[in-house]
């Protein structure tokens, strides 16, 4: 990879000129956008669509920003987690705002900051592929679900219970569509089920662009890693179709993805997406 400084730098640059040049009702889906840009789009989505978008916020972060979203229709819902990982205005890291990957909570450690949210969930918590270290970026908190961001969205996943028919939780970089387990390399009681759908939603994202993704369990093709989401929603909350999704790329640039591959990863995303739907319809509804 290139410089990280030089490549945050341009990057930067680049969203400046844009900004300047926009006006408030603009969205450029193919730029990076602050938290605040993000949630007055979905504001604008909401207010545009109000027949089928209904917003709801999950609960406050522990700087005391919104965790907003927005439902589709009232029909039975799926969850799209893109966002919890808290977006922090101060972060120690390369350029203060980027590549942070933790909660911003104060720890036993008075220069460590935050827990990763992926450890924080009871299951299985703080064994394999976590750290009881407050300073590790794989730090698993004081305490299952100690992190106020992954309780409130635990806490409103299981409030619907009965309703979610998959979860996916996203992240980058590696282009892996994953089920569980993370805990164990043990394959789940479903798994056949969960990688078949796997297999119809990569077979639909490549047919956009020709990008490869891997599949299988997230503990076999990845790594082992305890306390996480996706073990939560299927052990605990009983979505079947739970996964993990790693997006673009394979590491050329890694968490530092240029924008013009914004567009191009969204599209073949959203074409995995739809027919994993179809497969989910066909298996959970026929």
């Amino acid at each position: 990879m290139a410089d990280i400084g030089a490549i945050i730098e341009m990057q930067r640059v680049l969203q400046n000129l844009h900004r300047s040049s926009s006006n408030a009702n603009d969205f450029a889906y193919d730029k990076y956008h602050t938290i605040e840009e993000i949630h007055a789009w979905v504001d604008q989505i909401v207010a545009t669509y109000p027949e089928i978008a209904t917003p709801f916020t999950v609960g406050k972060s522990y700087e005391n920003r919104d965790m907003k979203g927005f439902k589709i229709s009232s029909k039975k819902m799926a969850t799209k987690r893109d966002g919890i990982k808290a977006i922090a205005k101060k972060a120690v890291w390369w350029d203060g705002d980027r590549l942070w990957r933790k909660t911003r909570s104060k720890t036993s450690a008075p220069l460590c900051f935050g827990a990763d949210p992926n450890r924080n969930w009871d299951y299985d918590w703080c064994s394999r592929g976590a750290s009881s270290d407050p300073c590790s970026d794989t730090f698993c908190g004081e305490k299952a679900f100690s992190e106020i961001e992954t309780a409130q969205v635990a806490k409103f996943i299981a409030n619907q219970q009965g309703t979610l028919v998959h979860y996916i939780n996203f992240h980058s970089y590696s282009q892996l569509w994953m089920s569980p387990w993370s805990y164990t390399t043990l394959r789940s009681p479903q798994f056949k089920l969960q990688d078949d759908g796997s297999i119809q939603a990569i077979n639909a994202l490549t047919g956009v662009h020709g990008t490869q993704y891997q599949h299988g369990t997230i503990a076999q093709i990845i790594y082992a890693a305890s306390g996480s989401t996706v073990d939560w929603t299927y052990g605990i909350a009983n979505v079947t179709f739970s996964y993990g999704v790693e997006l673009r790329d394979t590491g050329k640039y890694g968490f530092l993805l240029p924008e013009n591959q914004i567009i191009p990863s969204g599209d073949e995303t959203l074409a995995g997406l739809v027919s994993l739907l179809q497969y989910i319809e066909q298996h959970v509804y026929a």
